[in-house]
């Protein structure tokens, strides 16, 4: 009884992989499988958090050195979309200056994914967003420093 089970189980498991991959592409859905970067950063330079409309929550931690970001990592908690786009706006910062990070936009995190469903399109307008915001806080932090 155990063994139909698992055997059920498992094709249902492939039935989603199989569904995931069809719906978001090759790309999007290697990472979703295996999402990088992930992970709260200690002390990072800048950090961005933001809510979705959808209820989703990304966050986004720089490194810079050198005026680049030397390491960049996120936590999403939300869909699979929100966690696959915040992990390529992270991947995509790493050996950026501050000012070719705002050319990372939610079109640009799509473009590199090959696309995405209409309906996920936010959650790469999400990571850019979030993405930003963790390099406004570097910037005022930089300010501060600046003028103290």
């Amino acid at each position: 009884m155990s063994d139909a089970i698992d055997d059920f189980v498992e094709d249902v498991k492939r039935q989603i992989y199989e569904e995931t991959k069809d719906a978001y592409g090759e790309t999007a859905y290697q990472r979703w499988r295996n999402p990088l970067y992930v992970g709260r950063m200690s002390d990072p330079d800048g950090h961005g958090c933001l809510g979705g409309v959808c209820g989703d929550a990304v966050e986004i931690f720089l490194k810079i050195q050198d005026d680049r970001v030397v390491d960049a990592s996120f936590i999403s908690e939300g869909c699979g979309s929100s966690t696959v786009c915040a992990s390529f706006a992270a991947e995509m910062s790493i050996g950026k200056k501050p000012s070719e990070i705002l050319e990372i936009t939610g079109e640009a995190i799509v473009d590199r994914l090959g696309g995405l469903p209409k309906e996920d399109m936010q959650c790469a307008f999400q990571a850019a967003q979030t993405l930003h915001l963790a390099l406004n806080d570097y910037m005022e932090k930089r300010r501060d420093v600046g003028s103290g």
